[in-house]
């Protein structure tokens, strides 16, 4: 299994990472309903099986049970597994200690020391500043309870001025973390991906796949039909689905060439970026070995440019 290094100097990696927001999610996935804590020890295991030990939750998922649901599954193994989690800059937490606080609940609730990562989970900061925020993060890599220091959703210039403040204590900025797929090109045009090249900080895709679309799974013919939120999202629509097709034939076409899915190729495609790490969100065993297969080969030059000239539309 190949790595990547997190940042200029921080954890060592999969490729790949698993993303938890739906372990326990009662609000957007239907957990308890359509699935449980059965088919997640599986997913947990099937990714060790994969290699794949890099992991990305937050406090907020299922408010807190995702991190508690990890906890669990670690318990059952001895393999090392790198935690991603995130913080919430809500309005409430104004101060240094409230960050520190926070990682403590964290901690708690993962049954672990310290994280791979940490990652404050957006950039409004409310009544903290940013200074505030990213020194108080600073502090707790000294401490030992955090490895390195990450950001989701940030601007070029948010996350320059994050990376500027860690800076000052010797620190790298390790990640950021935002949307990225075939469909989702905007951070290639609005000066986070050529930052985040400059400064050495590695992006993690999260919505790799689109919310489905480039799975393959829906299609003009009568594909699948999309189920909750999707059902309002206009992509989904048939204007949508017809708008994508170049798209999802090319992923075909190589997927038929490779003997992979769309999916697979489509995060081969991004894995070929560079310092980009997709975020594979899974419910089920089965699901993290569709994801899996996008490991262990690679597109050609003319492959990857060329569905980067097919999705040029969804650059902006």
């Amino acid at each position: 299994m190949e790595t990547i290094t997190l940042g200029q100097s921080g954890p060592v990696v999969t490729p790949l990472c698993i993303g938890t927001w739906a372990w326990g999610d009662r609000l957007f996935w239907n957990y308890g309903k359509e699935y449980g804590p059965q088919e997640l020890q599986a997913a947990f295991d099937a990714s060790l099986e994969a290699g794949i030990t890099f992991f990305d939750t937050a406090e907020i998922y299922g408010f807190g049970l995702s991190e508690e649901l990890l906890a669990q599954f670690l318990q059952k193994t001895t393999q090392k597994v790198q935690i991603a989690t995130k913080y919430g800059p809500f309005p409430w937490r104004f101060t240094a200690q409230s960050v520190a606080d926070a990682l403590t609940e964290s901690l708690k609730r993962l049954q672990v020391q310290k994280v791979a990562l940490y990652q404050v989970h957006w950039p409004f900061t409310f009544l903290m500043s940013q200074e505030t925020l990213i020194n108080a993060l600073a502090d707790e890599v000294e401490r030992g309870r955090i490895e390195a220091v990450g950001v989701s959703n940030y601007s070029a210039q948010q996350m320059r001025e994050a990376h500027q403040i860690l800076a000052r204590r010797g620190i790298p900025l390790a990640v950021n973390q935002v949307r990225y797929s075939l469909l989702t090109r905007q951070i290639e045009s609005n000066g986070i991906l050529n930052t985040a090249r400059e400064l050495g900080v590695t992006i993690l895709a999260y919505s790799p796949l689109a919310q489905g679309l480039l799975t393959g799974k829906y299609t003009l013919a009568g594909g699948s039909a999309p189920s909750g939120a999707r059902k309002l999202d206009s992509r989904f629509s048939k204007e949508g689905l017809q708008k994508i097709e170049p798209v999802i034939s090319l992923l075909r076409q190589y997927g038929e060439k490779y003997g992979r899915t769309p999916a697979q190729v489509a995060l081969n495609w991004l894995i070929a970026q560079g310092n980009v790490i997709p975020i594979a969100g899974v419910k089920t065993a089965q699901q993290v070995r569709d994801n899996a297969g996008a490991l262990g080969w690679r597109l050609s030059e003319d492959e990857i440019a060329h569905l980067e000239e097919v999705s040029r539309p969804w650059l902006n």
